[in-house]
């Protein structure tokens, strides 16, 4: 995958499901990942992996919700190297699935400050280095039931609904001002740890691996996309 050799990229909810996955296929295809997320261990398992198949990546524990802690991660980036080429949104909280009447409003706040407040921060501390960029590329991971409302899924499909517009306004601010492009990916049916949360008695075995995803995802890196492109992968 040419177009990666020597991109740089970030993937926020790095350490494991399709966050740990697309990392490693974006190590793969030969760009440096950076890997965010809260658990440093596990982030240092995914950063084993990518150099074991002979790429390189640095990782970068820290919680999204902290506004200054993704400030001063932009900063160091940015001292280090001179543009951001791809911005994986992956890291979310699914919350409790209960009616929208019973809702948690202290819960709620949570799931509504890391799956869209912090979601805006990372954008607005990243444009920069997205726009020096020759073709960056913004890609949010998103769920249908951000478009398409299921019952007891209110919290957490109203967030995904906002991050979809959010993403999508950005997409228009930038479009002609900059070569940033951006994509909304719903990954579909997928074996993580949240979608077993989700669906306690489901048979994993059933549904997708996040590999697919992740190879969905580089695929369309690789092979370009139109701005505001809409992806399922099933």
């Amino acid at each position: 995958m040419v177009a990666l050799q020597g991109k740089l990229a970030l993937v926020t909810g790095a350490s494991r499901g399709i966050g740990a996955a697309t990392a490693e296929a974006l190590g793969r295809a030969g760009a440096h990942v950076i890997l965010v997320a809260r658990t440093g261990g596990g982030l240092e398992e995914v950063e084993e992996r990518i150099h074991a198949a002979g790429g390189s990546a640095t990782i970068a524990p820290l919680d999204l919700t902290d506004g200054e802690s993704i400030g001063r991660l932009a900063g160091a980036v940015a001292g280090r190297w001179p543009a951001l080429d791809v911005l994986v949104l992956n890291a979310a909280l699914l919350g409790s699935l209960m009616p929208v009447a019973t809702i948690d409003a202290r819960e709620f706040n949570k799931v509504l400050t890391l799956n869209v407040l912090a979601q805006q921060a990372v954008i607005a501390a990243f444009d920069p280095l997205l726009r020096a960029s020759p073709a960056g590329c913004l890609l949010a991971l998103t769920s249908s039931v951000g478009r398409v409302p299921r019952a007891y899924w209110g919290a957490y499909g109203a967030s995904k609904a906002a991050l979809e517009t959010l993403v999508a306004a950005y997409g228009q601010e930038v479009s002609g001002a900059s070569p940033v492009r951006t994509a909304i990916v719903d990954p579909g049916a997928t074996r993580t740890q949240m979608r077993a949360r989700a669906f306690p008695g489901e048979d994993a075995a059933t549904v997708k691996p996040p590999e697919t995803v992740a190879e969905a995802i580089v695929r369309l890196i690789d092979q370009g996309y139109e701005d505001g492109a809409r992806i399922r992968v099933d």
